[in-house]
This record gives C-alpha cells, structure tokens and sequence, in this order.
C-alpha cells in the first residue's frame, strides 16, 4: 500500500477517523464554552467598596461605579489619586477574576494541557 494514504479507516500516522471526530467535538465543547465565559460578567470593589467595576468574560470594561460620596470627599490631591488608585485596582481584580474563570473552563476540557488560554 502506497504511503500517506487510507488504511481500513486509518490514516497513516496513527489517526483513525474516530480520533478526528473526538478531537472534532472537543473543539467544538471548548468553544461553547469559552463563549459561555465571554458572556459572563465579573465584579470587583475597592477603596472599601467606594468603586465596583464589572467586566465581561472578554474582559472588556463593562460598567465602573464611584460611590458619589468618594467624589465629594476628593477634594485634595491625595484623595484624588487614592480614588484613582481604587478604580485601577477595582478594574485589574474584575480582570484577573475573569481571566482565572476562562483559564480554569479550558483546563477542565484540556486535562490541564497548557493550549495558551
């Protein structure tokens, strides 16, 4: 038999057409699921709870919200970069907690394999 080619339902190099439709369908898992995770939304608070940010599973920025009292309050430059400090924090930890939620989705589908999720 001619190298390269089909054999009884196996192609050379050890895959049989059972193996692509497993391979097929774990892709197809892998994306509904990625999807479920970008259309979540993750929060985080800081500054004891003066700034809330939410973002998506896509992590982009969906809402940011500032207690108005944290506004009133900034009346020096010391608050004001306190209140900057809070919303950057509040920003990265919604980030982080939605890049763990997909990093962990995709490790359930691929035994633990690091794919670059």
């Amino acid at each position: 038999m001619a190298k390269g080619g089909f054999n009884g339902g196996r192609m050379s190099g050890g895959m049989n057409m059972n193996m692509i439709k497993q391979a097929q369908k774990m892709q197809e898992e892998m994306l509904r699921r990625q999807q479920e995770v970008e259309e979540k939304e993750f929060s985080a608070s800081a500054g004891g709870g003066m700034v809330t940010a939410k973002v998506n599973g896509k992590r982009e920025l969906v809402s940011l919200e500032i207690d108005p009292d944290a506004v009133i309050e900034a009346e020096v430059p010391e608050d004001v970069e306190m209140l900057q400090d809070a919303i950057i924090a509040a920003i990265n930890e919604a980030m982080r907690k939605a890049a763990e939620e997909m990093s962990g989705t995709m490790a359930k589908l691929t035994g633990g394999l690091n794919l670059g999720f």
